[in-house]
């Protein structure tokens, strides 16, 4: 288990978008989102302040579209959208459950979300809504990992939570490779240095140079479990 964890203020928590299929080959599955959106309230209840990114892998894959024949750009460009289309729905289920929330895209569309005005969302947070992040960075050759350490450092959150399909950063795929070891603990160094493939290496070089926390976790668990030390999680931070 990681060492203990201090007491987080405000998180990120990214979500990637093939969690929110559940078991389905495609698309969004509402009984999964329902139960992330109720993690989500789980930890607002907590008086920690939430953000989010969501991820378009459910939807559409820009960067595997682009490697069958589609101009990168483009097919980043549709990624996007289909973060918008998760944000809505985490959204929906949030507000369910009582909490404000504000979709907030990069890529402008008033008719559905705010557009991006740092200022304007850390607000959203003072005043105790969630905020989604939505459409990445708006721009393409970005990925939703980089998005996220982005507005966590923008947002001046204290950690960035990534929610995966394993407990944690693995030495090779443990769906693939059974003598893969898993980390409790990691420096940005180790991740670059060993190539991990937990996010990518811009991702991780602009955490260490804000110096934020992540923390890698199961979306099986709580995320109340994962910030009171409770579940199996890999932390990457500097060494004291």
């Amino acid at each position: 288990m990681p060492t203990t964890l201090p007491k987080f203020r405000r998180i990120l928590l990214k979500v990637s978008g093939e969690a929110l299929m559940g078991s389905q080959a495609y698309g969004l599955d509402m009984p999964t989102v329902d139960r992330i959106a109720a993690d989500i309230k789980g930890v607002y209840d907590l008086g920690i302040e939430v953000c989010l990114v969501i991820g378009g892998g459910n939807i559409f894959r820009g960067l595997s579209v682009a490697a069958r024949g589609m101009e990168r750009a483009t097919a980043d460009y549709m990624g996007m959208l289909a973060t918008v289309m998760n944000g809505l729905a985490l959204q929906n289920s949030l507000e369910r459950m009582g909490l404000q929330t504000r979709v907030i895209s990069a890529i402008p569309m008033t008719s559905v979300a705010e557009p991006y005005i740092r200022r304007r969302a850390i607000r959203h947070m003072e005043k105790g809504r969630v905020v989604i992040f939505a459409a990445g960075t708006g721009n393409p050759f970005f990925t939703t990992d980089t998005a996220a350490t982005l507005r966590a450092a923008e947002m001046g959150c204290d950690a960035m939570l990534k929610g995966t399909q394993v407990d944690g950063v693995y030495s090779a795929d443990p769906k693939r490779d059974p003598k893969a070891v898993r980390f409790d603990e990691l420096t940005y160094h180790d991740v670059l240095s060993l190539d991990l493939k937990v996010m990518d290496a811009s991702a991780i070089a602009l955490a260490r140079e804000n110096r934020i926390p992540i923390l890698v976790f199961s979306l099986s668990e709580p995320v109340v479990s994962v910030l009171r030390g409770e579940a199996k999680s890999t932390i990457i931070r500097e060494r004291e």
